[in-house]
């Protein structure tokens, strides 16, 4: 193992191999105990050092796409004793952060940035004449990404100099989708283009043993030939599918940008990596390197189930097993999404499934087995997936787009000026709602109610439990606006889901208890979707503390039961609201401008994340505790509103801020 990248440079190729075989068995490891993304990391141990053995970081800039495959870069800059904490509490991100080392040049966590991201740094380069390298690993299906190709529009007018990675594993999460996929498998089966250019080859000689790196060369090249020669031997040559500019798979779509072209190699081969990127250092003009690499490699159960191995929790390294599920604990909130579709779409033959590459993290896989002429999976790619789904509506279909709260960001103009400006029936289910402990900011989705419910036509919901979700789906079907409906990651409540869903009455809060008007103080309290079950935490100690509680579930961020919400604020001495969402723009937000409008003077006490991004943690009660959205800091808070005026013994109440 190596504590610096300089130390990488110094190694034999046998001392490489060592070190990538030393890198595997740690990350094995170190993973099988925190959960993590470990198939994309596996895939690019051999690539990450030759990265590291040709270039210089921090001088060199790398730009990882998604950066969920940056462990190994982690691990050879400087943080290999820190690695057993990756995805845990006050322990390395599991993206690449700028904050955390001065190696990372960029951070993300959504795919297709890194083409943009490296075009830029490239042209601050070249405005202030230094000569550093700039290299973007992108791939890990980031091409089926509008970003990818807007930047790869503008490379070669921006800069001479520039490397690209095209780091080709035929995955993303789920098996790539679409014609880029076909594509490029084309570019690697095709004899007419994988041939290694003359340039290229005069380089290789003029190296070092540049005869032997050679030879690799050749060799790898004489490999991928050799996988189309079953192909050249078929009677009908001519019914090979062509790629609809007359070729059988063509580097044109690189070349006629500008860009040059090379490849595919073996990304698993590190002297014709090494030999490879060291050309690369030497054009002047820019270049992408197509890499063959193989997700999960070393690893057998990572290479036997890659969907599953690309990010997961803890796992038996024996067996590749994760934890089994303890008995009684509830189905997790995507699964009761993925099973209602099917008895949905079994009942409405005008309801179809739409994921941008999240099959299993959105359930939708489950629809697909069952049904698979009624789903679509349109790869990373979720401006497309909102307003293909718009186009369908158009037509009298419902669809439903099973997207990541963060990952709908994305989308957002599409969703103001494809969906709600026409007013179309399409509908939104909000995965990951709330937090993502061990993904962090990129993936916690604390904004989508402040992102949606200032937008016209919109209806967007919140359920408490799984039956109130399948409920909302089935609401939703029956509506002619664009609906909504956000839900946490994990376990739901536990909850048994009814047979036939009940049609909710949009805009209809539900009121679980009323005031006992005990002559206690009053506390209405509105929990949002699933901070319900806090809620009736929350309620029970404050009965306890000598408080007269309403709790009131409002079931809908927008629009709020205007009713419901002013009979309460009139009767009690203080409004709390409770959010999965951040104070900001939320949930309390239009509860106060409610109040505003209807000139209520009741104190409001807006609960939720503050205005900030909330890092990554362990788990979510480690989070929820740290910013007070726990029982006792709610109930303190609650409290600290009850003051009385010195002298006089009125009660007073103070202003939330």
């Amino acid at each position: 193992m190596v504590d610096q990248p300089m130390q990488v440079r110094k190694f034999t190729i046998e001392q490489l191999h060592t070190l990538a075989k030393e890198i595997r068995e740690e990350m094995i490891t170190v993973l099988a105990q925190n959960g993590g993304h470990v198939g994309p990391n596996l895939g690019v141990v051999e690539l990450t050092i030759a990265l590291h053995y040709v270039f210089s970081t921090p001088k060199d800039k790398f730009i990882w796409d998604v950066s969920h495959q940056a462990y190994v870069h982690k691990i050879l800059t400087g943080r290999k004793d820190r690695f057993h904490t990756i995805r845990s509490t006050d322990g390395l991100c599991g993206f690449a952060l700028r904050t955390e080392s001065e190696h990372d040049c960029y951070g993300a966590a959504h795919a297709g940035t890194a083409l943009s991201a490296a075009l830029g740094i490239a042209a601050g380069r070249d405005r202030r004449g230094s000569d550093e390298n700039v290299v973007a690993i992108f791939g890990d299906a980031a091409l089926t990404n509008g970003i990818s190709f807007e930047a790869l529009n503008n490379v070669s007018q921006t800069t001479k100099r520039f490397i690209g990675i095209l780091n080709d594993n035929e995955w993303s999460i789920a098996k790539n989708v679409g014609a880029i996929s076909a594509y490029l498998n084309k570019l690697i089966t095709n004899p007419s283009y994988n041939k290694l250019a003359k340039d290229f080859e005069k380089f290789l000689r003029r190296l070092p043993k540049g005869d032997v790196a050679l030879k690799l060369a050749h060799k790898a090249e004489e490999g991928f030939k050799g996988a189309l020669a079953e192909v050249g031997l078929q009677p009908n040559q001519g019914q090979i599918e062509q790629d609809g500019r007359g070729g059988y798979g063509s580097s044109l779509i690189f070349e006629e940008m500008g860009i040059r072209y090379l490849g595919p190699i073996d990304g698993h081969d590190l002297p014709l990596l090494i030999s490879t990127l060291e050309f690369a250092k030497t054009c002047d003009h820019p270049i992408v390197i197509h890499v063959l690499t193989k997700k999960g490699k070393g690893f057998e159960a990572a290479l036997k189930n890659p969907e599953k191995f690309h990010g997961l929790g803890p796992y038996d390294i024996a067996t590749g097993a994760t934890a089994p599920v303890q008995p009684g604990t509830p189905p997790n909130w995507q699964d009761v999404f993925g099973h209602a579709m099917v008895k949905l779409c079994q009942k409405d033959t005008t309801l179809v499934g739409i994921t941008a590459a999240m099959p299993s993290g959105t359930s939708l896989k489950i629809l697909e087995k069952a049904m698979p002429d009624r789903y679509y999976d349109v790869g990373i790619a979720e401006e497309h997936a909102v307003i293909f789904a718009c186009g369908l509506a158009t037509q009298g279909y419902r669809p439903v787009c099973a997207i990541y709260s963060s990952f709908l960001q994305r989308a957002y103009d599409c969703i103001v000026h494809d969906v709600a400006l026409q007013d179309l029936p399409v509908i939104f289910c909000m995965d990951r709602a709330g937090l993502s402990a061990q993904d962090g900011p990129t993936h916690h989705g604390l904004f989508d109610i402040a992102y949606l419910r200032h937008v016209p036509n919109c209806v967007v919901m919140a359920p408490k439990d799984e039956d109130e979700l399948v409920d909302m789906m089935f609401t939703a079907t029956h509506q002619r606006h664009p609906a909504f409906i956000r839900y946490p990651r994990g376990p739901a409540e536990g909850v048994p889901v009814k047979e036939q869903p009940r049609l909710l009455e949009v805009g209809k809060a539900e009121i679980i208890r009323s005031f006992a008007n005990n002559g206690r103080r009053k506390v209405a309290l509105f929990p949002l979707g699933n901070m319900m079950s806090l809620g009736r935490r929350v309620a029970e100690k404050l009965d306890a503390e000598g408080c007269d509680v309403a709790l009131i579930n409002p079931r809908f961020a927008k629009p709020l039961d205007a009713g419901v919400h002013e009979f309460f604020a009139r009767a009690a001495d203080l409004v709390v609201t409770l959010e999965d969402h951040t104070i900001v723009g939320g949930y309390g937000s239009a509860v106060l401008e409610l109040l505003n409008e209807k000139r209520i003077t009741t104190a409001l006490l807006p609960i939720g994340w503050p205005d900030q991004f909330i890092e990554h943690a362990s788990n979510v009660d480690h989070l929820r505790n740290k910013y007070g959205l726990n029982v006792e800091t709610i109930v303190s808070r609650v409290k600290g509103e009850f003051t009385t005026q010195p002298g006089s013994g009125t009660l007073h109440l103070t202003v939330a801020r």
